[in-house]
């Protein structure tokens, strides 16, 4: 079991954290426990190492990438030539090499299966991906919740076809639920649906894809722990599932078992959910939050819960993207630079301490990123530079930044060439 000081930043939040934690602690306290992390990292705020170690490279060449997504503790990534590699815990066989789960790989490893990607989407404990003919396949932790989606609640080493032979646009892996949006732009999920975070209008847990009910046309789905968002053709967002800190934007903190609009009327270009929050940019670059805020993860230089979009103090900075973890978010400026803000206790925003922000702090570094995302438990972050090198910074207990150690970095490092 688990060591519980591994776990005490994410329960000692005061004020709303005991109804936080009694819904989405039956997800990421479960997290903590299950991946048999037990106390491999600091247990109070990492200071930094006095150096870094030189990085041993086991080819001799720099892993190149397309796409890259942060899981709960560990991370995966797509090559230029379409090989998918994961690194981290390999917990249920998340990182879909086919070797036992329990191990920590603190570089990438080849996903087997000969399979070719255009993405791949790192959950807690496993991941999906899109292969070139745009089918899903899934590995990883099954049991129970069916997010894997192949009609059994079955672990898989290495990737499963998604049941129904659907075609996909995109796809998201999240806490033990996926969703995607088909090349018909209809959005369809499956696995757990405690707070109808499938959106099919129950709450029953679905072990193959359904489609999500309101005949709306998406251009992509983001799944959070217990809600889901959508950003539709015509740019409005529309939200559905738990919704105790207004997370879905409608205004009220009701469960909602369908899709319903977020308020405020405005056209989005691209958006995020993250474990009790979610965030949108504007066709301008303006992006805006709403939410749970206990750390300043809306970015708009308070800690008040908002329930129907707020913008974040950006200075006028317009944003190419944001992404969302439990309790803090980053974004990349249409300048290529990366900002984040909320939570810092493991070094998560990059900005080379441990001090919690309000509002977006420049990542410290000099790389100009095409890329950011958020760790699905929101405790490392990692980003694609707009030379397709990915870097990652903050907690790496479980080697989940992909450098070859297990120390926590408070700024970018690279990942390491494959094993």
């Amino acid at each position: 079991m688990a060591c519980l000081r591994c776990v005490s930043p994410l329960l000692a939040a005061p004020g709303q954290m005991s109804r936080f934690t009694r819904r989405l602690g039956s997800l990421l306290v479960q997290v903590f426990i299950v991946s048999a992390l037990g106390c491999g990292d600091q247990a109070t705020s990492p200071t930094a190492p006095e150096s870094e170690p030189a990085l041993v490279s086991a080819t001799g060449q720099v892993l190149t990438f397309h796409q890259m997504s942060a899981g709960a503790y560990h991370s995966c990534g797509v090559t230029t030539d379409h090989r998918a590699y994961c690194w981290g815990e390999s917990a249920f066989g998340a990182l879909g090499d086919g070797g036992p789960g329990g191990r920590s790989v603190l570089r990438p490893v080849a996903v087997v299966g000969g399979l070719q990607f255009l993405t791949v989407s790192a959950g807690t404990s496993y991941t999906c991906g899109l292969t070139l003919d745009r089918r899903a396949y899934c590995w990883g932790i099954n049991y129970k919740d069916g997010q894997l989606g192949d009609g059994t609640t079955t672990n898989r080493l290495s990737p499963v076809p998604v049941a129904g032979g659907h075609r996909f646009r995109q796809l998201r892996a999240s806490y033990r639920h996926t969703c995607g949006v088909t090349t018909s732009y209809r959005a369809i999920c499956w696995g757990r649906n405690a707070e109808g975070e499938l959106g099919d209008g129950t709450t029953t847990p679905r072990l193959k894809p359904v489609w999500v009910k309101g005949g709306h046309s998406f251009n992509h789905v983001r799944a959070g722990a217990s809600h889901t968002c959508g950003l539709s053709t015509a740019g409005r967002v529309y939200c559905w599932g738990w919704n105790d800190f207004g997370q879905l934007g409608d205004g009220t903190t009701t469960r909602r078992l369908v899709p319903r609009a977020v308020l405020g009327g405005l056209s989005f270009r691209e958006m995020s959910s993250g474990a009790a929050s979610t965030c949108g940019v504007t066709m301008g670059g303006q992006p805006y939050c709403w939410g749970r805020n206990q750390y300043g993860e809306l970015g708009d230089g308070t800690t008040i819960q908002r329930l129907r979009p707020r913008a974040v103090a950006t200075g006028g900075v317009p944003f190419d993207h944001v992404t969302l973890g439990v309790f803090h978010a980053c974004g990349v400026t249409t300048g290529d630079r990366a900002y984040c803000w909320g939570w810092n206790f493991y070094g998560q925003l990059g900005d080379g301490t441990n001090t919690n922000r309000t509002t977006p702090v420049p990542v410290t570094s000099e790389l100009r990123f095409s890329a950011v995302n958020v760790g699905v438990v929101g405790t490392h972050t990692c980003g694609m530079t707009t030379s397709r090198v990915v870097y990652c910074w903050g907690r790496n207990g479980s080697g989940n930044l992909g450098d070859g150690t297990q120390i926590e970095r408070r700024t970018p490092v690279r990942v390491a060439d494959q094993m």
